[in-house]
């Protein structure tokens, strides 16, 4: 990671489930050291929520993933943590052998019970599995000319006609 590009403020995750399991990395640092958690982390100077899962998926999974819903959003007094369901594009999981010193596909019935995944990344799979659509992207055109923009809402899907 480019530490000085890195907005410590921006934080995303992606919680991917293939055919019943979920992917899952036994963390090597912080709070979460030792503890299977779903991939993730900060956002970098210029980058979209969308592409810094993409990229951190891929980092630390070897697994390319596409981002869809919005299912979860962590505030506090110092930044924010977004969390997209994924859907699993290519690639054979493994470790990164830095951040992390595993990667599994993992029966999701299995990491909601075990006791070395947090409650966070329990939440986020229980939501991933809840059949209820998070917040999904709306198309929309911008009168600036900026940096890309995203509008995720509860609204109907605008892409089908509905």
């Amino acid at each position: 990671m480019n530490h000085e590009n890195t907005n410590w403020q921006q934080s995303v995750t992606g919680v991917v489930i293939r055919e019943g399991k979920v992917l899952l990395a036994r963390h090597t640092y912080g709070p979460g050291k030792g503890r299977l958690i779903v991939p993730g982390g900060y956002v970098e100077q210029g980058e979209t929520p969308q592409d810094a899962v993409r990229r951190e998926i891929w980092e630390e999974t070897g697994v390319r993933a596409e981002p869809e819903d919005v299912i979860a959003i962590r505030f506090n007094r110092k930044d924010w943590y977004v969390a997209f369901s994924a859907s699993y594009v290519e690639g054979r999981a493994h470790s990164d052998g830095d951040e992390n010193s595993e990667v599994v596909w993992m029966d999701t019935e299995e990491a909601l019970e075990r006791e070395d995944v947090p409650d966070l990344t329990k939440k986020l799979i229980s939501c991933a599995l809840s059949g209820q659509k998070g917040l999904t992207q709306i198309p929309f055109q911008s009168s600036e000319r900026r940096a890309p923009y995203s509008l995720y809402g509860i609204c109907p899907d605008q892409r089908n006609g509905q």
